[in-house]
């Protein structure tokens, strides 16, 4: 662990990382890792630009690698990093889509790189969205192509998805596959849906690089934020290669890393149970972890554990600290029951400020809690973190519109200040 960075680049096999089947980086914050992954990209540009070669990105799209994006951009503007031998080659799109949809992979990669580096147009590749079902597959043979005559991908940029899929190769993608159109998963399509303003609106297909095409990258670095990535995280980094995840097919490769935050990596065994596979320093915290984890291994409630259950799921030195499970048992039995705040232990007669993502996330995960402060009096503000100008199609803003024109018009109601907001907004 560097002390300044905060970032695990423990990579070579120990006792703590017996498990995991691909090297693994662990870091504190999305932008630690961000930071990692530019830098890298920064290198590779460098060292082929000063060869006189060119560097071929394989670049993915979603929240995670946003980071890394504007830092590239802020090299590029700050430290004069060249783009202009630059070729990339992002890894799926949407079936069928346009390019210049909102909701197309191109646009979000012009609005989030391309447009804030020295990259030529001619040196960005898209599979597309756009052309006719009859000509797809001479689409998926002609990226295949250009990724060959650009000499390979150099460094591949992937997420994971909750399937496990990579690029968009869902649940049963074999280790052969190449680009293609694919059919999503119905999680998938469920995740991608506040994009498209609802599930019903997700396009049913991909065209994805497959996994042959990813697996031949020089370097592969896979990106994970966030819990609800862990469990996925988990099954790709310490589970059996299955084409029921493609992500697991990485263990074969030569030289893929995951970076994680340490959400995403809360489900791999050093970090949700490190006492299994190594020697751990004990304090509070880990021992609270350890019994709620062996009393839901053992199903028996906290006060019910033994000497024999501590002794039989690698708890041993626990056990040794105290002499008896008892004093421990109760211990982490009432530290647990003080966290239970009824209404006489929250604040009363204040002002409180509540951050929601969206408008309905406030009452989705804390609804009991904002019925417990506002029966204590208190002044609850909710401030909503998102601005609403994307929540609707614009088809649907100029069907509103043209109803409020109309009912001016219908009813003579010469309206100047509402017919002047609306040719503004048109």
């Amino acid at each position: 662990m560097s002390a300044t960075t905060g970032i695990d680049t423990r990579r070579s096999p120990s006792a703590a990382t017996v498990r995991e089947k691909i090297p693994v980086v662990i870091v504190d914050e999305h932008s630690d890792f961000a930071r990692i992954i530019a830098n890298r990209v920064a290198e590779l540009i460098r060292e082929k630009n000063a060869r006189g070669e060119k560097t071929v990105l394989g670049l993915p799209t979603g929240s995670t690698p946003i980071e890394i994006y504007r830092e590239l951009m802020r090299m590029h503007k700050e430290e004069g990093l060249d783009f202009s031998n630059v070729v990339t080659f992002n890894l799926d799109e949407y079936y069928p889509m346009k390019p210049d949809s909102i909701h197309s992979f191109r646009r979000y990669m012009e609005e989030n790189l391309f447009n804030g580096v020295n990259i030529k147009p001619e040196n960005i590749h898209f599979p597309r969205g756009d052309v006719p079902r009859e000509e797809v597959e001479a689409e998926a043979e002609r990226y295949e192509q250009a990724i060959r005559d650009a000499g390979g991908i150099d460094f591949q940029i992937l997420g994971i998805g909750q399937t496990g899929h990579i690029g968009f190769n869902e649940p049963g993608s074999g280790f052969e596959s190449r680009t293609r159109v694919i059919a999503l998963d119905t999680l998938t399509r469920r995740d991608a849906a506040p994009d498209f303003f609802g599930e019903h609106n997700v396009p049913l297909e991909a065209i994805t690089m497959g996994v042959a095409t990813i697996m031949e990258a020089k370097e592969i670095a896979i990106l994970a934020t966030g819990e609800h990535k862990a469990a996925i995280v988990k099954r790709a980094v310490e589970g059996q290669i299955s084409p029921d995840v493609a992500a697991t097919y990485l263990q074969k490769h030569p030289n893929a890393t995951f970076y994680l935050d340490r959400a995403a990596a809360a489900e791999l065994t050093r970090v949700a149970t490190p006492w299994v596979v190594s020697e751990v320093t004990w304090d509070r915290e880990l021992e609270i972890r350890a019994l709620i984890w062996l009393s839901q291994t053992t199903g028996k409630s906290l006060l019910k554990l033994d000497a024999l259950d501590y002794r039989q799921n690698h708890l041993s030195s626990l056990l040794s600290r105290y002499g008896e499970p008892g004093p421990l048992n109760g211990e982490v039995f009432n530290a647990l029951l003080a966290k239970i705040r009824g209404k006489s232990r929250l604040p009363h007669g204040e002002r409180i400020v509540v951050f929601s993502p969206h408008p309905d996330d406030d009452v989705i995960s804390m609804g009991g809690m904002l019925n417990k402060l506002h029966e204590n009096g208190n002044d609850i503000i909710v401030a909503y973190q998102t601005s609403g100008n994307i929540a609707v199609f614009d088809h649907e803003v100029a069907r509103y519109l043209d109803f409020l024109r109309r009912i001016d018009r219908d009813f003579k109601l010469q309206d100047a200040e509402m017919l002047k907001l609306i040719d503004e907004i048109e």
